[in-house]
């Protein structure tokens, strides 16, 4: 009990906002660590972990239900040790128990409660339980009683099924046989994704969707390699699927409908984690950091593609759709997410005052008393606003209907929007959590250098500093990062995924800058990665770090999640080393890691398209190579820069002995005029180009040769 008579357990001294939520609980939590293994191992209770994060839901839920109930929690506290973990702050944990829960044959989820014995050892589990039972599932006080009663009167059974997931998880682990995959099967895999695409709607088929950038990127890259119609398509094959150019307008026709869906936030900027509907209508309200970051980068892709011959850009264009888009969601990201150290948020919730989607959603009669009748009426035109609502008797605001766009209407709309925004902003908000993550943080900051640099937004390079200096100064410890920061408190070590994206956060930031202070910390990083994380059979990395103690195994997968995994992030960036350290030993530190995972990927391409996209930049990236200090250089470079991001390395060599004796360009520097571009793709070099304009063009014919 606190001084005011408010009962607290011992969440209260938790950093992670998640944690806090449940800090008042009649539920005894521990957050996870030796102190609550060891009273397991004492009181010989079995564990009930229970994983989930600050933005979710169901997880609020449960809450509500169960571990706020006192009831259920005496039963809780009598028959279990009961940890609450923060999976955003512990990715890792979650891993290790949610690979558990597949292997059981259960569908993953959140929140995720799984039944450990006092060692840690996973034994049964599953996601949400009902307080009361219903809809044929058990009442979660009985899956209590009876979870209990099994770890009392029936051992052996619980000991069959840990030795079986134990095996399990551990043969997961085990690196299978190499295979060769090159630009032929990513054509193949590209193909065949872009064929599971919906044509109305975008996204995969069906509901609920997801954005899933990763596999966007992914049809992107396939349509950067094959701009031009393929050849007729073989046997069983869309005709669709073999154009070059259907790969785009597939990424850029989901975009446009999930910009113009109540995916979006029409009002506020950036999107949101889902939608539970086929047509990006009604989205599950919770904003990540993450996804915004993937999205950003896309649209910035998206922009850099459709715009070429389009000025002025016309209202109702995809190119004018996607840069406000990017623009809407920088500000709302610098507006509510940036914190007082100048890092980024993890995320905003979904629930204000106990109901999903509350802070978002309108009436008619709102909005008619906010802007007057005519106003309102124009305004609901537009946003398929009515009466009776889109959404549980309420109104989601989208565009996804066609109507006819004109400057003057946009221009309305936007001043509409902004009285609107302003209403909202006196409404009961959705929790943030302010934790800072490394490894989220590094993703949204090499979005906003990428992006930065095609939309020519300095400001957005100046705000990826901040964070990123935030990052270097305070989350870490001598050349090793943490993973979460908040409230002055660091927890640490950190994740691969923490190294891995701040790595490619650095080197975003040294290509745009060409500041050698970021590539020093890229490479004294990579080196702390190599030496903490790495797994020597694979060529691949842990999740953990070698001296995190608290595990009962060390996570080691290589699919994508919701974010790109972090071997994929790792297998580019160390392409990426190799050109800008000048030291072909990243390369082959790449190739091995690549090779060491395909045997996975090619069992399940389809959850590793972040390694199949790092894959591509292997077999595909241009070298720019930049030489001379004049203002004819800086142009050069900054050309180079406008190129897509995915695939190209912009490499600032003043002179010839600025580069590795063995590196292909070294004669041609060394005959270069005062400033000369150089592009190489494989072993072979360009002639100098010294006109920004041409070096798109040298680009492609050096890739055609």
């Amino acid at each position: 009990m606190t001084a005011a008579g408010i009962r607290t357990n011992r969440l209260a001294a938790a950093t992670s906002p998640y944690l806090l939520q449940h800090r008042h609980n009649p539920v005894d939590w521990w957050q996870w660590g030796p102190e609550a293994l060891a009273e397991a191992k004492r009181s010989n209770r079995p564990i009930l972990l229970s994983v989930g994060y600050a933005a979710c839901h169901w997880c609020h839920v449960m809450a509500h239900e169960s571990f706020e109930d006192d009831a259920t929690a005496r039963l809780m506290n009598e028959l279990f040790v009961n940890i609450k973990v923060d999976r955003e702050e512990r990715p890792d944990i979650d891993q290790i128990y949610m690979n558990a829960l597949h292997l059981l044959g259960e569908q993953g989820g959140w929140p995720l409660t799984m039944f450990l014995t006092p060692k840690g050892e996973p034994v049964w589990g599953g996601t949400y339980f009902p307080k009361e039972s219903k809809f044929g599932r058990p009442a979660f006080s009985d899956i209590l009683r009876e979870v209990s009663r099994m770890f009392r009167e029936e051992p052996a059974k619980i000991e069959q099924n840990r030795a079986a997931l134990l095996a399990r998880l551990a043969d997961k682990a085990r690196p299978a046989g190499k295979v060769t995959i090159g630009v032929a099967e990513l054509d193949g895999a590209a193909r065949q994704l872009g064929n599971a695409f919906d044509p109305v709607h975008g996204g995969l088929r069906g509901a609920p969707k997801f954005p899933q950038p990763a596999i966007l990127e992914m049809l992107w890259r396939a349509g950067l390699r094959s701009p031009h119609p393929s050849p007729p398509p073989q046997a069983g094959e869309g005709r669709e699927g073999a154009n070059g150019a259907r790969f785009f307008d597939i990424v850029e026709h989901s975009l446009e409908r999930m910009s113009e869906g109540g995916i979006y936030d029409h009002l506020g900027g950036g999107y949101s984690r889902y939608s539970v509907d086929e047509r990006w209508l009604v989205p599950h309200f919770e904003k990540m950091l993450y996804d915004n970051a993937q999205l950003l980068e896309l649209l910035a892709l998206a922009f850099l593609r459709s715009k070429d011959g389009i000025a002025p850009l016309a209202y109702g264009s995809r190119t004018e759709l996607f840069r406000r888009r990017a623009r809407e969601t920088v500000a709302w990201l610098q507006r509510e997410m940036v914190t007082g150290e100048g890092a980024f948020a993890a995320s905003l919730d979904a629930d204000s005052e106990g109901e999903e989607g509350k802070f978002y959603v309108w009436s008619e009669n709102e909005i008619i008393e906010l802007i007057g009748p005519e106003a309102g009426g124009f305004f609901a035109r537009h946003y398929d606003v009515s009466h009776a609502g889109n959404f549980e008797g309420h109104n989601i605001l989208n565009r996804l209907h066609s109507l006819p766009r004109s400057a003057e209407n946009e221009e309305r709309l936007a001043a509409l929007r902004a009285i609107l925004l302003d209403a909202r902003a006196a409404r009961v908000r959705p929790g943030l959590d302010d934790k800072v993550l490394a490894d989220w943080n590094g993703l949204m900051i090499g979005a906003l250098v990428n992006a930065g640099l095609v939309f020519d937004e300095p400001a957005w390079l100046d705000m990826a500093k901040r964070a990123f200096d935030f990052i270097a100064r305070t989350m870490t410890k001598d050349d090793r990062l943490g993973h979460s920061w908040r409230a002055g408190t660091l927890l640490f070590p950190g994740l691969a995924s923490d190294f891995a994206a701040m790595i490619r956060a650095a080197l975003a930031l040294h290509e745009a800058t060409g500041e050698g202070s970021y590539l020093k910390l890229a490479l004294t990083w990579q080196r702390a990665l190599d030496a903490h994380y790495a797994d020597s059979e694979t060529g691949g990395y842990y999740l953990s770090a070698a001296d995190a103690s608290d595990l009962l195994l060390r996570p080691h997968s290589t699919s994508d999640d919701a974010t790109p995994n972090p071997n994929a992030v790792a297998a580019q960036n160390l392409v990426r080393l190799a050109v800008l350290a000048g030291d072909e030993r990243w390369r082959a530190q790449a190739d091995r890691l690549i090779e060491g995972i395909l045997s996975a990927a090619e069992r399940n391409l389809f959850g590793h398209v972040a390694l199949l996209n790092a894959l591509d930049l292997r077999l595909r990236g241009a070298q720019i190579v930049v030489t001379g200090t004049d203002a004819g250089a800086n142009a050069l470079i900054a050309a180079a820069l406008k190129l897509p991001f995915t695939d190209r390395i912009v490499l600032r060599a003043r002179n010839a002995s600025a580069l590795p004796a063995s590196h292909p360009a070294q004669e041609k520097l060394k005959a270069a005029p005062a400033s000369a571009a150089f592009v190489c793709v494989g072993e072979r070099c360009s002639l100098p180009v010294t006109e920004p304009d041409r070096i798109a063009e040298a680009v492609a014919g050096m890739r055609g040769a």
